[in-house]
Protein backbone atom coordinates (compact mmCIF):
# COMPACT_ATOMS: atom_id res chain seq x y z
CA UNK A 1 0.00 0.00 0.00
CA UNK A 2 1.13 3.52 -0.68
CA UNK A 3 1.96 5.40 2.30
CA UNK A 4 -0.92 7.89 2.01
CA UNK A 5 -3.36 5.29 1.42
CA UNK A 6 -1.77 3.31 4.21
CA UNK A 7 -2.28 6.35 6.84
CA UNK A 8 -5.00 7.09 5.61
CA UNK A 9 -6.91 3.42 6.49
CA UNK A 10 -4.93 3.46 9.46
CA UNK A 11 -7.04 7.01 10.40
CA UNK A 12 -9.91 5.27 10.16
CA UNK A 13 -9.12 2.57 11.64
CA UNK A 14 -8.79 4.07 14.73
CA UNK A 15 -11.24 5.81 15.08
CA UNK A 16 -13.31 2.18 15.61
CA UNK A 17 -10.05 0.77 17.19
CA UNK A 18 -10.25 2.42 20.22
CA UNK A 19 -8.62 0.64 23.16
CA UNK A 20 -10.20 0.90 26.48
CA UNK A 21 -8.14 -0.18 29.53
CA UNK A 22 -10.17 -2.22 31.63
CA UNK A 23 -10.59 -6.13 30.94
CA UNK A 24 -11.94 -8.68 33.26
CA UNK A 25 -14.53 -6.50 35.63
CA UNK A 26 -15.50 -6.54 39.44
CA UNK A 27 -18.25 -4.52 38.67
CA UNK A 28 -22.21 -5.36 37.96
CA UNK A 29 -22.64 -2.68 35.10
CA UNK A 30 -25.16 -3.74 32.35
CA UNK A 31 -25.29 -3.37 27.28
CA UNK A 32 -27.52 -2.39 25.00
CA UNK A 33 -26.73 -1.47 21.09
CA UNK A 34 -26.09 1.93 20.79
CA UNK A 35 -26.99 1.46 17.39
CA UNK A 36 -23.42 3.34 16.97
CA UNK A 37 -20.25 0.92 17.48
CA UNK A 38 -17.43 3.95 17.25
CA UNK A 39 -19.22 6.02 19.43
CA UNK A 40 -17.27 7.51 22.44
CA UNK A 41 -19.00 8.59 25.07
CA UNK A 42 -18.31 11.42 28.13
CA UNK A 43 -19.41 11.13 31.53
CA UNK A 44 -22.47 13.15 33.07
CA UNK A 45 -21.15 17.10 33.15
CA UNK A 46 -18.11 16.38 30.87
CA UNK A 47 -17.18 19.21 29.05
CA UNK A 48 -14.32 19.87 26.37
CA UNK A 49 -14.06 22.73 27.33
CA UNK A 50 -10.77 23.84 28.94
CA UNK A 51 -11.45 24.77 32.93
CA UNK A 52 -10.79 28.49 33.92
CA UNK A 53 -9.14 29.62 37.02
CA UNK A 54 -12.09 32.25 37.53
CA UNK A 55 -14.72 29.00 37.92
CA UNK A 56 -12.18 26.67 39.70
CA UNK A 57 -13.44 25.31 43.28
CA UNK A 58 -10.35 26.63 46.01
CA UNK A 59 -10.47 23.00 46.72
CA UNK A 60 -9.89 20.72 43.91
CA UNK A 61 -9.96 17.15 45.33
CA UNK A 62 -12.02 14.30 43.58
CA UNK A 63 -13.72 11.93 46.19
CA UNK A 64 -14.52 8.39 44.85
CA UNK A 65 -15.25 4.94 46.32
CA UNK A 66 -13.38 2.18 45.23
CA UNK A 67 -15.93 -1.18 45.54
CA UNK A 68 -12.52 -3.23 45.59
CA UNK A 69 -8.88 -3.05 46.23
CA UNK A 70 -6.94 -2.91 43.43
CA UNK A 71 -5.11 -6.58 43.82
CA UNK A 72 -1.88 -4.66 42.58
CA UNK A 73 -0.35 -1.78 41.17
CA UNK A 74 2.50 -3.67 39.15
CA UNK A 75 1.53 -2.53 35.54
CA UNK A 76 2.66 -6.17 34.31
CA UNK A 77 0.45 -8.12 36.34
CA UNK A 78 -2.75 -5.96 35.99
CA UNK A 79 -5.98 -7.28 34.63
CA UNK A 80 -9.30 -5.78 36.06
CA UNK A 81 -11.02 -2.35 36.38
CA UNK A 82 -9.96 -1.53 39.80
CA UNK A 83 -6.39 -1.64 39.16
CA UNK A 84 -6.86 0.34 35.85
CA UNK A 85 -8.29 2.72 37.64
CA UNK A 86 -5.64 2.75 39.92
CA UNK A 87 -2.88 3.05 37.35
CA UNK A 88 -4.36 5.68 34.83
CA UNK A 89 -3.56 7.76 37.58
CA UNK A 90 -0.03 7.32 38.23
CA UNK A 91 1.32 5.69 34.75
CA UNK A 92 1.30 6.93 30.84
CA UNK A 93 2.03 4.66 27.72
CA UNK A 94 3.08 6.11 24.27
CA UNK A 95 -0.52 6.90 23.27
CA UNK A 96 -2.89 8.02 25.45
CA UNK A 97 -6.88 7.89 24.34
CA UNK A 98 -8.61 11.26 23.76
CA UNK A 99 -12.32 12.36 24.36
CA UNK A 100 -12.94 11.88 20.57
CA UNK A 101 -11.52 8.13 21.19
CA UNK A 102 -8.49 8.71 19.35
CA UNK A 103 -5.13 7.51 20.20
CA UNK A 104 -3.04 10.87 21.06
CA UNK A 105 0.28 12.01 22.19
CA UNK A 106 1.53 10.72 25.68
CA UNK A 107 4.54 9.81 26.32
CA UNK A 108 5.36 9.86 22.81
CA UNK A 109 5.01 13.35 21.68
CA UNK A 110 4.77 11.89 17.89
CA UNK A 111 5.44 8.56 15.56
CA UNK A 112 6.54 7.28 12.02
CA UNK A 113 4.80 4.48 10.41
CA UNK A 114 6.42 2.40 7.75
CA UNK A 115 4.84 2.11 4.53
CA UNK A 116 4.04 -1.30 5.37
CA UNK A 117 2.21 -0.44 8.68
CA UNK A 118 4.83 -3.16 10.27
CA UNK A 119 7.33 -0.34 11.88
CA UNK A 120 6.65 2.26 14.26
CA UNK A 121 8.98 4.71 15.65
CA UNK A 122 7.75 6.60 18.77
CA UNK A 123 9.77 9.79 19.54
CA UNK A 124 9.57 10.34 23.41
CA UNK A 125 9.32 13.32 24.80
CA UNK A 126 12.57 15.19 25.92
CA UNK A 127 12.43 16.49 29.24
CA UNK A 128 10.00 13.96 30.52
CA UNK A 129 10.62 12.74 34.27
CA UNK A 130 9.75 9.81 36.25
CA UNK A 131 8.24 11.34 40.00
CA UNK A 132 11.65 11.37 40.97
CA UNK A 133 12.80 13.46 38.63
CA UNK A 134 14.67 10.71 36.49
CA UNK A 135 14.48 11.11 32.97
CA UNK A 136 11.68 8.68 30.94
CA UNK A 137 13.69 6.85 28.61
CA UNK A 138 12.70 4.07 25.24
CA UNK A 139 14.83 1.64 27.77
CA UNK A 140 11.99 1.84 30.04
CA UNK A 141 9.66 0.89 27.42
CA UNK A 142 12.21 -1.87 26.34
CA UNK A 143 12.69 -2.96 30.05
CA UNK A 144 9.02 -2.91 30.85
CA UNK A 145 7.97 -5.20 28.06
CA UNK A 146 10.79 -7.38 28.39
CA UNK A 147 9.61 -7.92 32.11
CA UNK A 148 6.04 -8.98 30.79
CA UNK A 149 7.19 -11.59 28.44
CA UNK A 150 9.74 -12.89 30.38
CA UNK A 151 9.13 -16.92 31.37
CA UNK A 152 10.67 -15.92 34.53
CA UNK A 153 8.46 -13.17 35.75
CA UNK A 154 6.41 -14.24 38.64
CA UNK A 155 3.70 -14.49 38.59
CA UNK A 156 3.28 -14.74 35.07
CA UNK A 157 1.63 -11.51 33.67
CA UNK A 158 -1.67 -12.86 32.19
CA UNK A 159 -1.69 -9.96 29.79
CA UNK A 160 1.49 -10.68 27.91
CA UNK A 161 -0.31 -11.88 24.82
CA UNK A 162 -0.95 -8.35 24.58
CA UNK A 163 2.42 -7.65 23.25
CA UNK A 164 2.17 -10.49 21.08
CA UNK A 165 1.44 -8.30 18.09
CA UNK A 166 4.92 -7.84 17.98
CA UNK A 167 7.19 -9.52 15.97
CA UNK A 168 8.78 -12.23 18.14
CA UNK A 169 6.97 -11.50 21.68
CA UNK A 170 5.17 -14.80 21.45
CA UNK A 171 8.11 -16.94 20.91
CA UNK A 172 10.21 -15.57 24.01
CA UNK A 173 7.00 -15.22 25.72
CA UNK A 174 6.81 -19.39 25.33
CA UNK A 175 10.34 -20.05 25.73
CA UNK A 176 11.11 -20.75 22.02
CA UNK A 177 13.82 -18.33 22.32
CA UNK A 178 15.46 -16.61 25.19
CA UNK A 179 17.22 -14.09 22.92
CA UNK A 180 15.05 -10.87 23.66
CA UNK A 181 17.02 -9.51 20.55
CA UNK A 182 14.71 -11.18 18.44
CA UNK A 183 11.84 -9.31 19.73
CA UNK A 184 10.68 -6.27 18.06
CA UNK A 185 11.43 -3.21 19.67
CA UNK A 186 14.65 -1.53 20.74
CA UNK A 187 15.74 2.01 21.95
CA UNK A 188 17.26 3.70 19.04
CA UNK A 189 18.43 6.08 21.66
CA UNK A 190 17.16 7.77 24.91
CA UNK A 191 14.33 9.25 22.65
CA UNK A 192 13.64 6.87 20.13
CA UNK A 193 11.46 3.85 20.68
CA UNK A 194 11.32 0.88 17.38
CA UNK A 195 8.68 -1.43 17.00
CA UNK A 196 8.43 -3.95 14.52
CA UNK A 197 4.72 -6.35 14.27
CA UNK A 198 4.56 -9.41 12.90
CA UNK A 199 1.20 -7.96 11.15
CA UNK A 200 -0.33 -4.75 9.91
CA UNK A 201 -2.08 -3.95 13.46
CA UNK A 202 -4.68 -0.66 12.64
CA UNK A 203 -5.24 -0.41 15.97
CA UNK A 204 -1.68 -0.64 17.34
CA UNK A 205 -1.32 2.63 18.55
CA UNK A 206 -4.18 2.19 20.82
CA UNK A 207 -3.07 -0.63 22.58
CA UNK A 208 -0.07 1.31 23.87
CA UNK A 209 -2.70 3.35 26.21
CA UNK A 210 -3.13 0.02 27.96
CA UNK A 211 -1.57 -0.99 31.05
CA UNK A 212 0.55 -3.81 30.13
CA UNK A 213 2.24 -1.44 27.86
CA UNK A 214 3.51 1.07 30.27
CA UNK A 215 6.60 1.64 30.98
CA UNK A 216 8.22 0.83 34.71
CA UNK A 217 11.25 2.69 36.55
CA UNK A 218 13.86 -0.30 35.79
CA UNK A 219 16.21 0.57 39.08
CA UNK A 220 13.28 0.54 41.36
CA UNK A 221 11.75 -2.62 40.06
CA UNK A 222 15.09 -4.56 39.71
CA UNK A 223 15.96 -3.24 43.46
CA UNK A 224 13.04 -4.86 45.15
CA UNK A 225 10.99 -7.80 44.21
CA UNK A 226 7.82 -5.90 46.48
CA UNK A 227 8.03 -2.58 45.04
CA UNK A 228 4.39 -2.10 43.46
CA UNK A 229 3.43 -3.15 47.41
CA UNK A 230 4.56 -0.01 49.18
CA UNK A 231 3.78 3.73 47.97
CA UNK A 232 6.92 4.43 49.10
CA UNK A 233 8.52 2.46 46.53
CA UNK A 234 7.06 3.22 43.98
CA UNK A 235 8.37 5.23 41.14
CA UNK A 236 5.63 6.64 37.94
CA UNK A 237 5.57 8.54 35.22
CA UNK A 238 1.75 9.90 35.11
CA UNK A 239 -0.24 12.64 36.42
CA UNK A 240 -0.38 11.99 40.32
CA UNK A 241 1.66 10.33 42.56
CA UNK A 242 -0.13 7.44 45.08
CA UNK A 243 0.63 9.27 48.76
CA UNK A 244 -1.88 7.18 50.77
CA UNK A 245 -2.69 3.40 51.44
CA UNK A 246 -4.55 2.09 54.04
CA UNK A 247 -5.00 -1.81 52.97
CA UNK A 248 -8.96 -2.48 52.77
CA UNK A 249 -9.53 1.09 53.80
CA UNK A 250 -8.35 4.11 51.07
CA UNK A 251 -6.39 5.07 48.95
CA UNK A 252 -4.80 8.61 47.55
CA UNK A 253 -3.28 10.65 45.30
CA UNK A 254 -1.73 13.59 44.85
CA UNK A 255 -0.68 16.09 41.12
CA UNK A 256 2.59 15.09 40.50
CA UNK A 257 4.02 18.56 39.40
CA UNK A 258 7.30 16.56 37.37
CA UNK A 259 4.55 15.02 34.82
CA UNK A 260 5.19 17.01 31.71
CA UNK A 261 1.66 18.31 31.14
CA UNK A 262 0.98 19.19 34.92
CA UNK A 263 -0.16 22.65 33.32
CA UNK A 264 -3.13 21.27 32.58
CA UNK A 265 -3.78 18.95 35.30
CA UNK A 266 -6.30 21.08 37.97
CA UNK A 267 -7.10 18.27 40.60
CA UNK A 268 -4.69 18.55 43.22
CA UNK A 269 -5.97 15.65 45.20
CA UNK A 270 -8.03 12.36 44.52
CA UNK A 271 -9.30 10.57 47.70
CA UNK A 272 -10.56 6.84 47.28
CA UNK A 273 -12.36 4.78 50.20
CA UNK A 274 -12.40 1.28 49.44
CA UNK A 275 -15.80 0.23 50.68
CA UNK A 276 -17.67 -3.06 48.71
CA UNK A 277 -21.09 -2.00 49.06
CA UNK A 278 -23.38 -0.49 46.80
CA UNK A 279 -25.69 0.74 49.13
CA UNK A 280 -23.27 2.26 51.28
CA UNK A 281 -21.69 3.94 48.21
CA UNK A 282 -24.68 5.45 46.88
CA UNK A 283 -25.80 7.13 50.41
CA UNK A 284 -22.05 8.12 50.37
CA UNK A 285 -22.94 10.06 47.16
CA UNK A 286 -26.46 11.37 48.29
CA UNK A 287 -24.94 12.59 52.09
CA UNK A 288 -22.16 14.53 49.39
CA UNK A 289 -19.56 12.54 50.72
CA UNK A 290 -18.08 11.31 47.45
CA UNK A 291 -18.49 13.52 44.07
CA UNK A 292 -18.98 10.29 41.76
CA UNK A 293 -20.48 6.87 42.32
CA UNK A 294 -21.49 3.81 40.40
CA UNK A 295 -19.47 1.73 37.38
CA UNK A 296 -17.01 1.07 36.94
CA UNK A 297 -15.31 2.46 40.01
CA UNK A 298 -18.31 1.19 42.42
CA UNK A 299 -21.73 0.27 42.11
CA UNK A 300 -25.13 1.56 42.30
CA UNK A 301 -27.63 -1.18 43.22
CA UNK A 302 -29.96 -2.78 40.86
CA UNK A 303 -33.26 -1.25 42.89
CA UNK A 304 -32.34 2.02 43.43
CA UNK A 305 -31.49 2.31 39.76
CA UNK A 306 -35.15 3.67 38.59
CA UNK A 307 -35.55 5.84 41.45
CA UNK A 308 -32.48 7.19 41.29
CA UNK A 309 -32.93 8.31 37.31
CA UNK A 310 -36.47 9.86 38.66
CA UNK A 311 -34.88 12.05 41.64
CA UNK A 312 -31.42 12.58 40.13
CA UNK A 313 -31.95 12.43 36.45
CA UNK A 314 -29.80 15.75 35.80
CA UNK A 315 -26.73 13.46 37.77
CA UNK A 316 -28.15 9.98 36.44
CA UNK A 317 -26.28 8.02 33.66
CA UNK A 318 -26.95 4.90 32.09
CA UNK A 319 -24.71 4.14 29.27
CA UNK A 320 -23.96 1.20 26.77
CA UNK A 321 -20.92 -0.28 26.65
CA UNK A 322 -18.75 -2.98 25.09
CA UNK A 323 -18.66 -5.24 27.88
CA UNK A 324 -20.27 -9.00 28.31
CA UNK A 325 -21.72 -10.60 31.63
CA UNK A 326 -21.52 -14.64 31.61
CA UNK A 327 -20.39 -17.27 33.76
CA UNK A 328 -17.37 -19.49 32.73
CA UNK A 329 -17.49 -22.84 33.20
CA UNK A 330 -14.23 -25.68 34.66
CA UNK A 331 -14.26 -27.95 31.32
CA UNK A 332 -11.60 -29.46 33.57
CA UNK A 333 -13.80 -30.33 36.71
CA UNK A 334 -16.83 -32.63 36.70
CA UNK A 335 -19.66 -32.33 36.07
CA UNK A 336 -18.62 -29.42 33.95
CA UNK A 337 -16.21 -31.58 31.72
CA UNK A 338 -19.13 -32.91 29.68
CA UNK A 339 -20.24 -30.65 26.89
CA UNK A 340 -23.81 -31.42 27.45
CA UNK A 341 -23.82 -30.69 30.62
CA UNK A 342 -22.35 -27.41 30.05
CA UNK A 343 -25.22 -26.67 27.26
CA UNK A 344 -28.11 -27.95 29.44
CA UNK A 345 -26.87 -25.28 32.05
CA UNK A 346 -26.82 -22.63 29.45
CA UNK A 347 -29.93 -23.03 27.78
CA UNK A 348 -32.15 -23.31 31.53
CA UNK A 349 -31.92 -19.63 32.34
CA UNK A 350 -34.24 -16.67 31.00
CA UNK A 351 -32.27 -14.23 30.30
CA UNK A 352 -34.81 -11.40 30.01
CA UNK A 353 -36.44 -12.02 33.42
CA UNK A 354 -33.02 -12.03 34.88
CA UNK A 355 -33.06 -8.48 33.25
CA UNK A 356 -36.59 -7.27 34.33
CA UNK A 357 -36.52 -8.43 37.44
CA UNK A 358 -32.72 -8.60 39.06
CA UNK A 359 -30.73 -6.66 37.26
CA UNK A 360 -33.37 -4.03 35.95
CA UNK A 361 -30.55 -1.85 33.59
CA UNK A 362 -32.19 -2.10 30.24
CA UNK A 363 -29.43 -4.99 29.42
CA UNK A 364 -29.52 -6.88 26.84
CA UNK A 365 -29.68 -10.83 26.73
CA UNK A 366 -26.14 -12.25 25.54
CA UNK A 367 -26.05 -15.62 23.44
CA UNK A 368 -22.60 -14.88 22.52
CA UNK A 369 -19.70 -13.21 23.77
CA UNK A 370 -18.52 -10.51 21.53
CA UNK A 371 -20.81 -7.53 22.68
CA UNK A 372 -23.10 -5.53 20.24
CA UNK A 373 -21.68 -2.26 20.45
CA UNK A 374 -18.18 -3.69 18.51
CA UNK A 375 -17.47 -2.74 15.53
CA UNK A 376 -17.55 -5.02 12.45
CA UNK A 377 -17.61 -4.26 8.75
CA UNK A 378 -19.71 -1.79 6.16
CA UNK A 379 -20.84 0.61 9.20
CA UNK A 380 -22.39 -2.54 10.88
CA UNK A 381 -21.29 -4.12 14.41
CA UNK A 382 -19.97 -7.60 14.84
CA UNK A 383 -23.09 -8.75 16.33
CA UNK A 384 -25.08 -7.28 13.05
CA UNK A 385 -23.09 -9.11 10.78
CA UNK A 386 -22.75 -12.32 13.03
CA UNK A 387 -26.51 -12.68 14.92
CA UNK A 388 -25.51 -14.58 18.32
CA UNK A 389 -29.15 -16.01 18.00
CA UNK A 390 -27.54 -18.61 15.88
CA UNK A 391 -25.47 -20.49 18.78
CA UNK A 392 -28.42 -21.72 20.71
CA UNK A 393 -31.82 -21.03 22.15
CA UNK A 394 -33.53 -21.01 26.16
CA UNK A 395 -35.40 -23.95 26.44
CA UNK A 396 -35.75 -25.92 29.71
CA UNK A 397 -37.33 -29.12 28.03
CA UNK A 398 -34.73 -29.28 25.61
CA UNK A 399 -32.09 -28.38 28.24
CA UNK A 400 -33.78 -30.94 30.74
CA UNK A 401 -33.04 -33.75 28.27
CA UNK A 402 -29.79 -32.31 27.43
CA UNK A 403 -28.72 -32.74 31.05
CA UNK A 404 -30.11 -36.45 31.69
CA UNK A 405 -27.56 -37.47 28.12
CA UNK A 406 -24.81 -35.64 29.67
CA UNK A 407 -25.36 -37.66 32.79
CA UNK A 408 -26.15 -40.93 31.57
CA UNK A 409 -22.83 -40.30 29.35
CA UNK A 410 -20.72 -39.98 32.64
CA UNK A 411 -22.64 -42.33 34.71
CA UNK A 412 -24.06 -39.81 37.33
CA UNK A 413 -27.65 -41.02 38.92
CA UNK A 414 -27.47 -37.76 40.67
CA UNK A 415 -24.59 -34.67 39.70
CA UNK A 416 -22.04 -34.29 41.51
CA UNK A 417 -22.21 -31.31 44.29
CA UNK A 418 -22.10 -28.03 42.54
CA UNK A 419 -20.98 -24.40 43.66
CA UNK A 420 -21.41 -21.20 41.94
CA UNK A 421 -18.20 -18.75 42.47
CA UNK A 422 -19.19 -15.15 42.16
CA UNK A 423 -17.27 -11.92 43.77
CA UNK A 424 -18.40 -9.80 46.87
CA UNK A 425 -20.93 -8.03 45.57
CA UNK A 426 -24.80 -7.39 46.06
CA UNK A 427 -25.66 -7.04 42.98
CA UNK A 428 -23.54 -10.04 41.77
CA UNK A 429 -25.14 -11.90 44.90
CA UNK A 430 -28.91 -11.37 43.58
CA UNK A 431 -28.21 -12.85 39.85
CA UNK A 432 -26.38 -15.56 41.51
CA UNK A 433 -29.05 -16.59 43.96
CA UNK A 434 -31.71 -16.09 40.91
CA UNK A 435 -30.09 -18.18 38.29
CA UNK A 436 -29.21 -21.01 40.77
CA UNK A 437 -33.21 -20.63 41.35
CA UNK A 438 -33.95 -21.30 37.66
CA UNK A 439 -31.39 -24.27 37.40
CA UNK A 440 -33.77 -25.83 40.29
CA UNK A 441 -36.92 -25.24 39.12
CA UNK A 442 -35.90 -26.33 35.65
CA UNK A 443 -33.30 -28.62 35.69
CA UNK A 444 -33.67 -29.84 39.43
CA UNK A 445 -30.16 -29.24 40.34
CA UNK A 446 -29.39 -28.13 43.78
CA UNK A 447 -26.52 -25.00 43.57
CA UNK A 448 -24.16 -23.54 46.47
CA UNK A 449 -23.27 -19.80 45.75
CA UNK A 450 -20.03 -18.87 46.84
CA UNK A 451 -19.00 -15.28 46.94
CA UNK A 452 -14.64 -14.65 47.85
CA UNK A 453 -13.06 -10.80 47.73
CA UNK A 454 -11.96 -9.71 44.68
CA UNK A 455 -8.39 -10.78 44.73
CA UNK A 456 -8.93 -14.07 46.16
CA UNK A 457 -11.86 -14.44 43.37
CA UNK A 458 -9.13 -13.84 40.77
CA UNK A 459 -6.93 -16.37 41.83
CA UNK A 460 -9.17 -18.99 42.11
CA UNK A 461 -10.80 -18.68 38.76
CA UNK A 462 -7.12 -18.50 37.40
CA UNK A 463 -5.73 -21.93 39.24
CA UNK A 464 -9.42 -23.54 38.33
CA UNK A 465 -10.63 -23.52 41.58
CA UNK A 466 -13.61 -23.41 40.86
CA UNK A 467 -16.79 -25.38 38.65
CA UNK A 468 -18.87 -21.88 37.70
CA UNK A 469 -17.75 -18.73 38.10
CA UNK A 470 -19.07 -15.57 37.42
CA UNK A 471 -17.11 -13.32 34.67
CA UNK A 472 -17.24 -10.46 32.82
CA UNK A 473 -15.30 -8.75 30.00
CA UNK A 474 -14.90 -5.53 28.75
CA UNK A 475 -13.25 -4.42 25.67
CA UNK A 476 -9.21 -3.47 25.58
CA UNK A 477 -10.08 -2.34 21.67
CA UNK A 478 -12.87 -1.85 19.64
CA UNK A 479 -12.78 -5.66 17.38
CA UNK A 480 -14.13 -8.74 18.00
CA UNK A 481 -10.49 -10.19 18.39
CA UNK A 482 -10.61 -8.52 22.13
CA UNK A 483 -12.36 -11.21 22.91
CA UNK A 484 -12.39 -14.43 20.61
CA UNK A 485 -7.67 -14.00 21.57
CA UNK A 486 -8.83 -14.74 25.38
CA UNK A 487 -9.45 -18.56 24.87
CA UNK A 488 -6.54 -19.91 22.57
CA UNK A 489 -5.01 -22.98 24.30
CA UNK A 490 -2.81 -21.86 27.31
CA UNK A 491 -4.04 -18.48 27.18
CA UNK A 492 -3.17 -15.80 30.09
CA UNK A 493 -7.05 -15.25 30.59
CA UNK A 494 -8.40 -18.62 29.58
CA UNK A 495 -9.28 -19.79 32.77
CA UNK A 496 -11.64 -22.64 31.49
CA UNK A 497 -9.17 -25.50 30.79
CA UNK A 498 -10.88 -24.92 26.83
CA UNK A 499 -8.15 -26.14 24.39
CA UNK A 500 -8.87 -26.86 20.84
CA UNK A 501 -7.12 -26.54 17.92
CA UNK A 502 -9.22 -25.62 15.30
CA UNK A 503 -9.95 -22.39 17.59
CA UNK A 504 -6.67 -21.51 17.86
CA UNK A 505 -6.08 -21.67 14.10
CA UNK A 506 -8.76 -19.14 13.13
CA UNK A 507 -7.54 -17.19 15.87
CA UNK A 508 -4.19 -17.43 14.20
CA UNK A 509 -5.37 -16.99 10.60
CA UNK A 510 -7.42 -13.48 11.99
CA UNK A 511 -4.42 -11.92 13.25
CA UNK A 512 -2.32 -12.44 10.22
CA UNK A 513 -6.01 -11.71 8.08
CA UNK A 514 -5.39 -7.99 7.61
CA UNK A 515 -4.85 -7.61 4.43
CA UNK A 516 -8.51 -9.19 3.91
CA UNK A 517 -10.72 -7.60 6.50
CA UNK A 518 -14.28 -9.91 5.56
CA UNK A 519 -12.15 -13.54 5.69
CA UNK A 520 -11.05 -11.83 9.38
CA UNK A 521 -14.49 -11.12 10.50
CA UNK A 522 -16.38 -14.94 9.57
CA UNK A 523 -12.77 -16.26 11.23
CA UNK A 524 -13.44 -14.66 14.29
CA UNK A 525 -17.38 -15.76 13.78
CA UNK A 526 -16.42 -19.61 13.24
CA UNK A 527 -14.04 -19.16 16.36
CA UNK A 528 -16.90 -17.62 18.35
CA UNK A 529 -19.27 -20.50 17.21
CA UNK A 530 -16.90 -22.78 18.32
CA UNK A 531 -16.35 -21.74 21.64
CA UNK A 532 -20.28 -20.91 22.55
CA UNK A 533 -22.16 -23.07 19.94
CA UNK A 534 -20.44 -26.30 19.63
CA UNK A 535 -18.91 -26.25 23.08
CA UNK A 536 -20.56 -23.75 25.17
CA UNK A 537 -17.47 -23.19 27.35
CA UNK A 538 -18.85 -19.82 28.65
CA UNK A 539 -22.22 -19.09 29.81
CA UNK A 540 -23.56 -15.36 28.01
CA UNK A 541 -25.91 -13.92 30.38
CA UNK A 542 -26.16 -10.25 28.73
CA UNK A 543 -24.59 -7.60 27.32
CA UNK A 544 -23.68 -4.29 29.54
CA UNK A 545 -25.21 -1.02 30.45
CA UNK A 546 -23.32 0.91 32.91
CA UNK A 547 -24.84 3.10 35.55
CA UNK A 548 -23.41 6.28 37.29
CA UNK A 549 -24.13 9.17 38.85
CA UNK A 550 -21.72 12.26 38.88
CA UNK A 551 -21.88 15.43 40.83
CA UNK A 552 -22.90 18.74 38.48
CA UNK A 553 -19.97 20.80 39.73
CA UNK A 554 -17.34 17.37 38.22
CA UNK A 555 -16.15 18.03 35.04
CA UNK A 556 -13.77 16.64 32.52
CA UNK A 557 -14.50 13.22 33.31
CA UNK A 558 -14.61 10.75 30.02
CA UNK A 559 -16.14 7.10 29.73
CA UNK A 560 -14.52 5.30 26.83
CA UNK A 561 -16.68 2.68 25.13
CA UNK A 562 -15.86 -0.13 26.84
CA UNK A 563 -16.92 2.10 30.38
CA UNK A 564 -13.44 2.65 30.83
CA UNK A 565 -13.36 6.01 33.05
CA UNK A 566 -10.58 8.53 32.87
CA UNK A 567 -10.56 11.35 36.00
CA UNK A 568 -7.11 12.62 35.00
CA UNK A 569 -7.85 15.49 33.72
CA UNK A 570 -11.37 16.29 35.49
CA UNK A 571 -11.36 19.24 37.74
CA UNK A 572 -14.09 20.57 39.91
CA UNK A 573 -16.10 23.93 39.69
CA UNK A 574 -17.30 26.35 42.28
CA UNK A 575 -20.85 25.42 43.73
Amino acid sequence: MKKKSWMMLLTLVLVIGTVLAACGSAEETTTTDSGTPTETTTGEGATTEPATDANLAADQTLRLNLSAEPPTLDPAQAQDSQANTALRFMYEGLATIGEDGQPKAGAAESWDISEDGLTYTFHLRQGATWNNGDPVTANDFVFAWQRALSPETVPAPVYAYQLYYIKGAEAFNTGETTDFSTVGVKAVDENTLEVTLTNPTPYFLGLTSFYTYYPVHQATVEGNEAWAADLNTMVTNGPFTLTTWTTGSEMGWTKNDKYWDAANIKLTNVTASIVNSGATETSQYQGNEIDYAGAPTGEIPTDQIQPLSEQLKDEFKLTDIASTYYYEFNTKEAPFNNVKIRKAFAMAIDRQSLIDNVTKAGQTPAFGFVPTSIAGLNNQSFRDEHPDSDYFKEDAAAAKTLLEEGMKEEGYTTLPPITLLYNTSENHQKLALAVADMWKNNLGVEIQTKNEEWSVFLESRKTGNFQIARAGWSADYNDPMTYMDMFVTGGGNNNTGFANEEYDALIDAAYKGGNDPEKRMQDMAAAEKILIGDNMVIMPVYYYTQASLTKPYLKGVTTDFSGAINFTRAYLEQQ
